[in-house]
């Protein structure tokens, strides 16, 4: 089952939201599946911008670390198709309109989960379900998938 990872789920690996974040985000990371997992490139630009703003990295360490997620799970690109995709979602949804490019490049992606802690979790479109992976209540798909 393929998996897109939205920006919040690596800047807590990055432990900028603190330790517990950290490692709850890393366990998930440890136990999802590494070809079947995938990074819109809207994501790591995101990622980027927040190392700089707001952990207050060098411009370096951040490149660094966008490298090295980059290389870690397959990119999704972002195509003028979804990004025309996004712009639809966004007025159809009144969603801001990265996060539409992020669930568009996700759903041209065939990811079935979308795991974000912004977006609504449950929101459905294209066959790609948002799931947030520190909700309480954990989402069913997600646990099969994590074997839990």
């Amino acid at each position: 089952m393929r998996v897109a990872l939205d920006t919040n789920i690596l800047v807590y690996v990055e432990g900028i939201n603190g330790f517990e974040p950290k490692e709850t985000a890393a366990g998930l990371i440890r136990k999802l599946p590494g070809s079947d997992t995938f990074i819109p490139v809207q994501v790591l630009g995101e990622l980027f911008l927040v190392l700089l703003r707001k952990a207050g990295w060098s411009p370096a360490q951040a490149r660094t670390a966008v490298l090295s997620w980059h290389d870690t799970f397959p990119v999704i690109e972002t195509s003028s198709t979804i990004l025309l995709a996004g712009i639809e979602l966004s007025v159809a949804h009144k969603l801001r309109i990265w996060d539409a490019v992020i669930l568009a490049a996700a759903a041209e992606a065939e990811c079935r989960l979308l795991l974000s802690e912004d977006l609504q979790d449950g929101f459905a479109w294209r066959g790609v379900t948002v799931v947030n992976p520190f909700a309480r209540k954990k989402n069913e798909v997600l646990k099969s998938l994590l074997d839990e």
